[in-house]
């Protein structure tokens, strides 16, 4: 099943790399993989997401060679071997050879070079949170666990943006994981070339207004780094660059960071935008701090005076788009 790349009825073919290419839990976009055989389609997944991202579906179950139908799986912890991934009926321990199948699910998805992963919600290989986990005699023990795959899949790519389907109905946790799909694609393609560090410069003054908009504290640390580039190996500069951008995004754009980043933009138009212009401009900026209209309302604005007015760092900044306008994720109240 990994082995393919799924077009969506919107997409490009597989062998194109126009798009980021995300790996999903099979069952999300329809695939008959549950242990029941009952297909899901989860609407965000298939009918917005697909549009501008190429999905690559896993189903570690299947895979594990457990068939459809199948009896259920379950987390079960005890106090001597911890938590085990166990079949209740047949009292199958499925554990290792489940953790042994991520671990080569996982170079495979390197090897594909994925910019994130959707994992289905409340599933004992798949889930990432609250996962239910049960003593040895059936009774629930609590919901604090995480899915065998899941699990391995956060310790071997640890940059890799990782989501619940169940959690992209948040606005803003679906916009934070989108955000950081396309900024995995873009460094990913950015280090895949033969950069400079005059590239990575100008990388960074990019990618400036967008990361502080998320993480203050890691941008600067970001800017320290490519400041030091040239004293480093250029491996250690990827690596670290790549690991400190993807822990910045992890951190939600809030409404104060947005009202900042705007006004930082702000500051950056020139004397031909005349007074009133401004004045709308900052009455946009100040009903969106109020909540009263979503971002992409001044969000348009600025981008409309920074083509005509701002400067060049301005009008290249990241933060003005940095994953397809056409998401509306921008457009919430």
């Amino acid at each position: 099943m990994i082995e393919r790349a799924v077009r969506s009825d919107h997409g490009a073919a597989s062998g194109e790399r126009n798009r980021p290419r995300v790996g999903i839990s099979a069952c999300l976009v329809g695939e008959r993989v549950r242990y029941d055989g009952v297909p899901l389609r989860d609407r965000f997944v298939c009918e917005t997401l697909a549009r501008f991202v190429e999905y690559v579906p896993v189903c570690p179950e299947v895979e594990l060679g457990l068939g459809v139908p199948r009896e259920t799986i379950r987390l079960v912890r005890d106090g001597a071997s911890g938590t085990r991934l166990v079949a209740p009926r047949s009292g199958r321990d499925l554990t290792a050879a489940m953790r042994q199948l991520a671990e080569t699910i996982c170079r495979r998805l390197d090897e594909l070079a994925v910019d994130g992963f959707v994992l289905k919600k409340n599933s004992p290989t798949c889930g990432l949170y609250r996962v239910r986990v049960y003593k040895p005699d059936g009774e629930l023990a609590g919901r604090d666990g995480s899915g065998v795959f899941a699990q391995v899949l956060r310790e071997r790519l640890p940059s890799l943006p990782l989501e619940e389907e169940g959690r992209l109905n948040d606005p803003l946790l679906r916009e934070t994981f989108v955000a950081q799909v396309f900024a995995h694609a873009r460094l990913r393609e950015f280090f895949a070339g033969a950069w400079t560090l005059a590239d990575l410069v100008a990388l960074h003054a990019r990618e400036k207004v967008f990361l502080h908009a998320h993480d203050p504290a890691r941008a600067r640390e970001l800017g320290r780094l490519v400041a030091r580039a040239a004293e480093l190996p250029r491996q250690d500069v990827e690596l670290r660059y790549r690991r400190l951008h993807a822990e910045a995004l992890r951190r939600p754009a809030t409404r104060g960071r947005n009202v900042d980043a705007m006004l930082h933009l702000l500051g950056h138009l020139s004397d031909a935008v005349d007074r009133s212009d401004r004045v709308e401009l900052l009455d946009a900026i100040a009903d969106y701090r109020a909540g009263i209209v979503p971002l992409e309302v001044p969000l348009a604005l600025l981008r409309h005076h920074l083509r005509r007015h701002g400067s060049e760092w301005a009008r290249e900044q990241v933060y003005l788009e940095p994953f397809p306008r056409d998401l509306g994720l921008r457009s919430r109240p």
